[in-house]
C-alpha cells in the first residue's frame, strides 16, 4: 500500500490544501430546507464552487462555478485583500453567498472578484450591472434588492436589473459609511457594517471616523514599483475610531443618528433588528468591562440589558431576537459561558445550560418549537458535539454521535442537521442526520481512504498533565518520533500558540495534518502543543492569569509542561529543546527563550508581537488595559525588557508588510538585540502580510525554519 506521508517532503508540509482538508465548507440549507448548499473543489484545489444537494432526490448540481477574477489572488482589489486577511481565508473561486430568507422564489447572490451575480428561481447566474468593485454585498429579506459599499459609500441596486443608487456621500480617506472598521474586522468578530430591517426600507449602519488617527505607512519593497499603503492604525492607549449608527430610508436617502450614550469612547459590538422592526445595539465600554444592550423603539435608547465581566468581557455571537419578543443570549456571568432566555424587557427568566463547561456557539434557534441547538465541551473540553435544549428549560440533549470533534449546521425548519465530524484518525465525514434523534438520513460527503494510517501519518497521542501552579489540569498533545529506539533519546520542539481566543489541542483532523510536527516527528523528534492557562473554552477563571502581564504565565506553563514531558517519557532529551510559534505564539517563543534561557536552547518566532504598545487597542487593552493604566504590566511584558537573558540560538521570521502585526515589531528586536550583543537569524518576506500565501515562498520558510531546527537541535 502506497502511503504518500509516510516519508514527508520539505514541498509537502508547505503545500496548501491539507491532505483531507479539501471537504465541503460554508454548509448550509437553502430557505425551505429542501437542500443543503456548501463550497467545494471537486479538482482538490484551493478554487472551490458552489454546490446544490436535494435531500429529496439525492442529487448533486454545481450553482456556480468560480465568478470571473476570483481565482487568483493578485487580481482582487485591496479591500477584498483586507477583508480575506481579516478572515484568515485562503479558498478562492466562490467563497461566499447568500440565499434570500423570505423571496417569493429562491434567490441565490454570489459575489466575485468585486462583481455581483443572481440567480432567480434557479436560472443562470446572472451579473447585476453597475455593480463593480462591491464590497460586504447584503440582500434584503425579500431579495428584490441589494446592499454594497463601494468607495466607502453605501449603496443599493434593485434585483435583478437596474442602476445603483448612493445611499451615503460623505465617504473618504478614513471616513467609511456600511463598512466594518479594522477594529471589528480584525479583534471584535463583527464582518459587516450595515443591517437590512425586516421590511427592505431601511438599513442600519455604522459611521467610522478614523480621521483623527495617524497614519501608519506599509511600504511595498520587493516589487518593480514602490508602493505604499496608509493605514489609519490604533494603537493600545491611543483613540479609537468614532462610531455613529445611523438609519438610512432606502426610498428617500434620509438618515436618522442614533443616540448610544454620551460616550462616544466605545465599541458597537453588535447590531440586528428585531421582528417587529426595533434596532437593537450592544455597545461595549472602551475598558471591554461593560456590554449594554440598547433597543431604540421610536429612535430612542431603551437599555435592555446590563453586563458585567472581570477581568474583561469576552463577546459572543449568540444573541437571538424572537417574535415573542424574548431574547436568548449568552453570558459568562457564572464564570463559563451558558445560554439564558430573557423577558422582552431584558429581565432574565431562565437559565437554560449551567455547569463548569461552557456554550461554544449558539448554532441555530427553532422558534416554532421552541429549542436552541448549540455546540459545547459538555462531554470534553477536547471534543465538540451539538445539544439541543428547550426555551422552557429542561435537560440538555446531545444529539451527535461519536468521539470528535463535530461542527453542525440547522435547517429553518429545524428537522435536520448537517454534521461535519473528524477525529485525529480520520478526516471530515459530512451527514444528514435527524434533529429528532441524531439519527443518519444520508452520507453528504466522505473520503474512506484519507486516514492517518492510510496517508502514512501517526496521530499526536492527547495527555494531561499540571500547570505550573500544581494544581491546574492542561491538554497538551504529543507527537512521538516515528522510530523510538530503546535508550537513546531525542530532541524536543514545543509548538506554541499559548494566548487567549484560542485553543489548539483537539481531537480533530487537523492535529494530525499539521505536516511540520509530523515532519519533524518523522526526523526524529519528538512535538508537544499545550494548551496553558490564558488560553481559550476553559472559562474566566482559566483565562485571567494573563491579566495586565502576558508573557509570563503562559511561559511557566509551557515550561512545566516540558519538564513533566522529560519526567514522565523517557526519551525526551531534555537538553535539547526548541519551541516555534506566529503571532501570539512569536511572542510566546521569545519570552520562553528570555524568561527559561536554559530550557528552551532554539526559537524560531514568526510575526511577533514584541511591545504591546506597538499592537492594537482593542485587544490589546482586553487583557493588559492601556499603557497609561498599567506601565509596569507593558513594561515587563515587552520582549525588549529581557533580551539580555538571551542564551540560546533565535530565529526571527516577518512579513514587511504585515498590517497586522506590524514588521516594525520584528525591526525593534533587532536593534535591542544589537545594542545588547547578541546573536540572531532572520528570515524576511518583503511582500508578506501577516498570513503567508505565496506558495514558493511558504516552501522556502519551511526548508529554512525545519533546517534551523535540526541543524541546532
Amino acid at each position: 500500500m502506497t502511503r504518500p506521508y509516510e516519508a514527508l517532503t520539505i514541498e509537502q508540509v508547505a503545500a496548501f490544501p491539507r491532505p483531507g482538508a479539501v471537504v465541503p465548507g460554508a454548509l448550509g440549507f437553502t430557505p425551505d430546507s429542501a437542500a443543503v448548499t456548501y463550497l467545494y473543489s471537486a479538482e482538490g484545489s484551493l478554487v472551490r464552487s458552489l454546490w446544490r444537494y436535494d435531500i429529496a432526490t439525492g442529487e448533486r448540481t454545481v450553482l456556480a462555478g468560480p465568478p470571473p477574477a476570483s481565482t487568483n489572488e493578485g487580481e482582487l482589489s485591496r479591500e477584498e485583500e483586507f477583508r480575506r486577511e481579516r478572515a484568515r481565508l485562503r479558498e478562492l473561486g466562490v467563497t461566499a453567498y447568500q440565499w434570500a430568507r423570505t423571496a417569493a422564489k429562491p434567490l441565490l447572490l454570489v459575489p466575485g472578484g468585486g462583481r455581483l451575480f443572481v440567480s432567480i428561481d434557479g436560472g443562470p447566474l446572472e451579473e447585476l450591472p453597475g455593480c463593480d468593485n462591491a464590497i460586504d454585498p447584503h440582500l434584503s429579506p425579500d431579495g428584490t434588492q441589494v446592499a454594497f459599499v463601494r468607495a466607502g459609500d453605501l449603496y443599493v441596486a434593485a434585483v435583478p436589473g437596474g442602476a445603483p443608487r448612493r445611499l451615503t456621500h460623505d465617504a473618504g480617506d478614513g471616513l467609511t459609511n456600511g463598512l466594518a472598521e479594522f477594529m471589528a474586522q480584525e479583534e471584535l468578530d463583527r464582518d459587516r457594517g450595515f443591517w437590512w430591517d425586516p421590511t427592505g426600507r431601511r438599513i442600519a449602519f455604522i459611521r467610522a471616523d478614523e480621521r483623527h488617527i495617524p497614519v501608519y505607512p506599509v511600504v511595498h519593497q520587493g516589487k518593480d514599483v514602490v508602493d505604499i499603503e496608509h493605514h489609519h492604525y490604533p494603537f493600545a492607549g491611543e483613540r479609537n475610531a468614532v462610531l455613529r449608527l445611523g438609519v438610512v430610508e432606502v426610498e428617500s436617502g434620509a438618515v436618522h443618528w442614533l443616540d448610544t450614550g454620551e460616550d462616544d469612547d466605545i465599541y458597537l459590538a453588535r447590531v440586528a433588528w428585531r421582528p417587529d422592526g426595533v434596532l437593537t445595539a450592544q455597545v461595549l465600554s472602551r475598558d471591554q468591562l461593560d456590554l449594554r444592550l440598547l433597543a431604540f423603539p421610536g429612535g430612542e435608547p431603551t437599555r435592555l440589558i446590563d453586563e458585567h465581566s472581570e477581568p474583561w468581557l469576552n463577546l459572543s455571537n449568540d444573541t437571538r431576537l424572537l417574535e415573542t419578543g424574548e431574547i436568548l443570549r449568552s453570558s459568562e456571568a457564572t464564570g463559563y459561558r451558558h445560554l439564558s432566555l430573557h423577558a422582552p424587557d431584558g429581565r432574565e427568566l431562565r437559565a437554560l445550560t449551567s455547569g463548569e463547561w461552557v456554550v461554544t456557539r449558539l448554532v441555530s434557534l427553532d422558534e416554532r418549537a421552541r429549542v436552541a441547538y448549540f455546540s459545547g465541551t459538555k462531554d470534553g473540553v477536547t471534543e465538540r458535539h451539538l445539544y439541543a435544549v428547550s426555551l422552557d428549560g429542561g435537560e440538555v440533549r446531545r444529539l451527535t454521535e461519536g468521539a470528535g470533534w463535530h461542527d453542525c449546521v440547522v435547517s429553518a425548519d429545524g428537522t435536520r442537521f448537517v454534521d461535519t465530524h473528524s477525529t485525529r484518525e480520520r478526516a471530515a465525514r459530512i451527514t444528514l442526520r435527524r434533529t429528532s434523534d441524531g439519527g443518519e438520513e444520508a452520507v453528504l460527503f466522505e473520503a474512506p481512504d484519507v486516514t492517518a494510517e492510510q496517508l502514512g501519518l501517526a496521530p499526536p497521542e492527547i495527555v494531561t498533565l499540571p500547570a505550573a501552579d500544581g494544581a491546574t489540569t492542561l491538554y497538551g498533545a504529543l507527537y512521538r518520533p516515528a522510530r523510538l529506539e530503546p535508550g537513546k533519546r531525542y530532541p524536543l520542539v514545543v509548538s506554541v500558540y499559548g494566548g487567549p481566543h484560542a485553543q489548539r489541542v483537539i481531537d480533530d483532523w487537523s492535529m494530525t495534518v499539521d505536516l511540520r510536527a509530523q515532519y519533524l516527528a518523522q526526523r526524529g523528534f519528538a512535538v508537544l502543543k499545550v494548551d496553558n492557562r490564558g488560553s481559550a473554552n476553559r472559562g474566566l477563571a482559566f483565562e485571567a492569569p494573563i491579566h495586565r502581564e502576558p508573557g509570563r504565565v503562559e511561559i511557566e506553563d509551557q515550561a512545566a509542561a516540558v519538564r513533566w514531558l522529560a519526567a514522565n517519557y523517557d526519551f525526551v532529551d531534555i537538553g535539547r529543546v526548541g519551541i516555534y510559534g506566529w503571532s501570539y505564539g512569536g511572542y510566546a517563543t521569545l519570552m520562553a527563550m528570555l524568561r527559561e534561557p536554559e530550557l528552551f536552547r532554539v526559537g524560531v518566532a514568526g510575526a511577533p508581537v514584541t511591545h504591546w504598545d506597538g499592537y492594537d487597542t482593542a485587544y490589546t487593552e482586553r487583557y493588559i488595559s492601556t499603557p497609561q493604566r498599567n506601565p509596569e504590566g507593558y513594561r515587563e511584558s515587552s520582549v525588549m525588557a529581557h533580551v539580555d537573558a538571551l542564551r540560546g540560538k533565535l530565529m526571527l521570521v516577518h512579513g514587511m508588510v504585515d498590517e497586522n502585526v506590524h514588521f516594525r515589531h520584528t525591526a525593534r528586536l533587532m536593534v535591542a538585540l544589537a545594542a545588547a550583543q547578541k546573536e540572531y537569524d532572520t528570515l524576511i518576506f518583503p511582500e508578506e502580510r501577516h498570513m503567508p500565501r505565496d506558495a514558493k515562498g511558504l516552501e522556502y520558510q519551511e526548508r529554512r525554519v525545519l533546517g534551523y531546527l535540526e541543524q541546532h537541535l
